[in-house]
């Protein structure tokens, strides 16, 4: 008969922290958050080590270039979606490298011989108001000149006046050289009192331009997830078919990280994933497995050669695997048991490989109970589908603003590699929903918010790093009693809005 595991499979819902000795040095500004990302051995340091232990799901709703800059900027990483087509992926990892923490490649660009309508309809398109003219009208091209909005009257003057007649000139341009710090940049745009820098090589090719509030902005994230040449860090997600092209793409791309996006990595198919990375690049090109809910799933992936496992099925708010196949388990009772396992196969090994706990977070408390119950990071869709950053609608439903947001096994989506068991190129039924989320505003302010409770929580527990939470953080089991009374109750509630 099958074998029957009688032990409740329990949610984060269902546990609470229990405070620990807070003392006068635990205070949130010394609460260090890093975690390592990728396996290392015992005595080493990971080689990519995140400063916010936070990750973007592999979503199409969730992580493309833009959210990805905007969580690298935060101390986070992004995998890139992996449902499109090779070569767009590829060049959204490509764009996330360029951007180089304060240098931004041009994204809006015009040759001089395109007219004011040109320029107009390019503002509307982008919304950026500095415009770089190039002899091609590409980022790169031989700079020729700047279209602002100070160099002409909408109003005023006609809509098929050629750009060479009233743009700056390069002439008048100040510029840097490629080549320069940040610091360097910036000492030149306050000397001479400009608000747009570019940056040309010695053939005056456009590189970079270096604005005065993205600097500003840069000095306002001292938690930048940055690589040698100070470019920010990016993932991209990969599946088991077509790995061979897509991979060797995303490594010319500059990829730092993969992850294979599965909704079951206990599979062969995963194995062989992985053995063709190895085979080809050993362990210069670091990749991720997943997702597993118990010990044996995780044993599979780390003797494979993972360099992380991913945690969940089925947890996630528009995941319908368990309605529709009954395969998973709750995010709690599974993250537990892989834990135990990654410190077991470390005991034995030396080697220790990170987890991530993917799914069934719903209040900003869970993150922290997730880390105290042995997560490294934490994959998150629905909290960062909400943001200006990801790259979904913002729509107006009843009064209220909300986001487009779908599962990847929706209809939507459509992304039958990730639910793949081998045959036909299809998915044969849904997996994952289409739905809203309320707009929340801006990654930057919500995370600001997020990571000051973890930090508070963290010093309840008598905890200054996570390392230190897994190690003494102490957590008890609650009756529904319990969790009703954890929320207001027994009282009227004046209309106000709550953050999760």
């Amino acid at each position: 008969m099958a074998q029957i595991i009688n032990e409740i499979s329990r949610t984060f819902n269902e546990y609470l922290l229990i405070p620990g000795l807070t003392t006068k040095e635990c205070t949130p500004d010394r609460i260090d958050l890093k975690t390592p990302l990728v396996k290392f051995e015992k005595g080493k340091t990971s080689e990519i080590v995140l400063n916010t232990p936070f990750v973007s799901a592999i979503m199409q709703s969730v992580s493309d270039s833009n959210m990805a800059i905007a969580l690298a900027r935060n101390g986070g990483l992004s995998f890139i979606f992996g449902s499109q087509s090779i070569e767009s992926q590829a060049e959204m990892v490509r764009k996330v490298k360029k951007y180089k923490a304060g240098f931004v490649e041009s994204d809006a660009n015009l040759t001089p011989e395109h007219t004011l309508a040109d320029v107009l309809d390019l503002k509307a398109k982008t919304g950026f108001s500095t415009i770089g003219i190039t002899n091609d009208g590409t980022p790169n091209g031989k700079l020729l000149g700047l279209v602002t909005s100070r160099d002409y009257r909408a109003s005023k003057d006609c809509r098929d006046k050629k750009i060479k007649e009233f743009m700056t000139p390069f002439s008048e341009l100040v510029t840097g050289k490629y080549g320069i710090t940040l610091e360097e940049a910036n000492d030149i745009i306050w000397k001479n009192k400009v608000n747009a820098l570019p940056i040309i090589d010695e053939n005056q090719n456009l590189k970079y331009f270096v604005f005065r509030k993205d600097y500003e902005n840069h000095k306002e994230n001292p938690n930048e997830l940055l690589d040698d040449s100070k470019r920010l860090l990016v993932g991209a997600g990969i599946n088991s078919r077509d790995y061979a092209e897509r991979v060797p793409a995303l490594v010319e791309a500059g990829v730092d990280v993969l992850c294979i996006d599965s909704s079951d990595g206990f599979s062969e198919w995963q194995k062989e994933t992985l053995q063709f990375i190895r085979e080809k690049y050993g362990d210069k090109v670091k990749v991720g497995a997943g997702n597993v809910v118990d010990r044996d799933g995780f044993l599979y992936l780390a003797e494979a050669g993972a360099d992380f496992v991913k945690v969940g099925v089925g947890g996630g708010s528009i995941c319908i695997t368990r309605e529709q196949k009954g395969i998973g388990r709750g995010q709690a009772t599974a993250l537990i048991e892989v834990a135990a396992a990654r410190d077991e196969y470390f005991e034995k090994t030396g080697v220790y490989v990170p987890i991530c706990s993917d799914g069934g977070i719903v209040q900003d408390y869970h993150m922290v109970l997730a880390l105290a119950m042995g997560a490294d990071f934490l994959m998150m869709g629905r909290y960062f589908a909400r943001f200006d950053e990801s790259p979904t609608k913002k729509v107006l439903i009843g009064g209220n603003y909300v986001k487009e947001y779908w599962g990847e096994g929706s209809n939507r989506a459509r992304n039958w590699q990730r639910y793949d068991m081998g045959g036909a190129a299809t998915l044969k039924f849904e997996e994952g929903v289409d739905s809203y989320v309320p707009y929340a505003g801006k990654l930057k302010d919500n995370l600001d918010v997020t990571l000051g409770k973890i930090k508070s929580t963290m010093c309840s527990c008598g905890t200054l790093s996570i390392k230190d939470l897994k190690d003494n953080a102490k957590i008890t089991l609650v009756s529904s009693t319990s969790i009703i009374e954890g929320g207001a109750h027994d009282v009227i509630l004046k209309e106000t809005k709550r953050n999760n």
